[in-house]
């Protein structure tokens, strides 16, 4: 049997190695640099391709193509959302994504995006926190301890320096999970019995359940003014996690408004509702925080962007490491026009 040809590879990273990558660099170092990346991709965030993501609904969940270009690279994840997952012993997500070079249209890089997702959403929601949250915030209120829960909180550790958070899930086994994994850490846990407990001296709030239902996770009397919202629940039609009342006193700041609208806490309001986009944030063109009274809301659905930012930081790590496998994924004739002659001369 012929071997393949290097046109015919594709570097492959999957669990096992994306595992011993994040080992290998540590996970808030990680964090930092999928941030960088990501910043980097806000900055320059025309160039992109956008549309909202290609989902297909079901009544269990949501199957979600996410792509998009910047005009020398391509990139897609597939991603699923299934919250009732969990009670069949499965994960809520599932994604591995695919980042392909525009000029010749051939995949470059094929990655497990699991643990990636987690890492990016983590990555991002403190990014945003470093322009949006109060100066100087330690405390986040963690409500919701699910698979998300850790990451974000080392992410908030790792770039914005929280030194303490306060978590509170409906199901106790949960939080005691959460706690329990982020021993030794070098952040304070504290387990709450009640979400109002877990916002007391929290100047960062993250809400991320899973229950695809509009749900009230923060009434408006819970949110006192000085406050940074972190929003990353809602992420399809019908699931949400903040009463309106919330909305309308925040200054809310989203990734893409088309998407946000039909996904995001902002679907609960009406179409001109006001929102400014984060990318002009981080590239200067409309101010974050801007008064210490303030609540300001990272309105997160996940953008196409951000996962194109993630992909391209694992196809520049992996060079010149162990972290991946060549896969032989496409078809490399020697002569372009006779796949046909290819195909027969591998008959056995």
């Amino acid at each position: 049997m012929t071997q393949p040809s290097d046109k015919a590879l594709v570097p492959f990273v999957s669990v096992d190695n994306m595992m011993r990558l994040i080992h290998h660099v540590g996970i808030e170092q990680m964090m930092r640099d999928l941030a960088d990346y990501v910043e980097e991709d806000f900055k320059r965030w025309e160039l992109f391709d956008k549309t909202p993501r290609v989902a297909s609904h079901s009544d269990v969940g949501v199957i979600e193509l996410m792509p998009t270009s910047d005009g020398e690279a391509y990139g897609f994840k597939y991603v699923n959302g299934h919250p009732k997952n969990t009670s069949e012993g499965l994960q809520t997500v599932t994604a591995f994504g695919l980042l392909a070079d525009v000029y010749t249209g051939y995949p470059v890089l094929l990655t497990e995006m699991t643990i990636l997702t987690a890492l990016r959403t983590a990555a991002t929601s403190a990014m945003a926190a470093k322009y949006l949250a109060p100066k100087g915030a330690t405390t986040m209120a963690m409500i919701g301890n699910g698979a998300q829960s850790e990451f974000q909180t080392l992410a908030m550790k790792a770039i914005i320096g929280l030194r303490s958070v306060r978590l509170f899930d409906k199901d106790p086994a949960a939080t005691e999970k959460c706690a329990r994994n982020l021993q030794g850490m070098g952040i304070e846990v504290v387990s709450c019995k009640t979400p109002e407990e877990a916002i007391e001296g929290a100047q960062i709030l993250t809400t991320c359940t899973a229950d695809k239902q509009y749900a009230t996770i923060l009434t408006d009397n819970m949110v006192g003014s000085g406050v940074h919202i972190n929003a990353i629940g809602g992420d399809c039609p019908g699931k949400t996690e903040l009463a309106p009342g919330i909305l309308s006193r925040s200054e809310v700041f989203v990734e893409y408004p088309p998407q946000t609208r039909i996904e995001g806490e902002i679907q609960q309001m009406p179409e001109d509702f006001a929102v400014t986009e984060l990318w002009e944030v981080i590239a200067g063109r409309k101010p974050g925080r801007t008064g210490d009274r303030q609540i300001t809301l990272f309105d997160s659905v996940g953008f196409a962007i951000e996962d194109f930012s993630a992909l391209r930081y694992i196809r520049d790590r992996i060079k010149g490491t162990d972290y991946f496998i060549d896969l032989d994924m496409l078809a490399d004739p020697d002569d372009p026009r006779d796949l046909f002659g290819m195909l027969q001369r591998a008959k056995p």
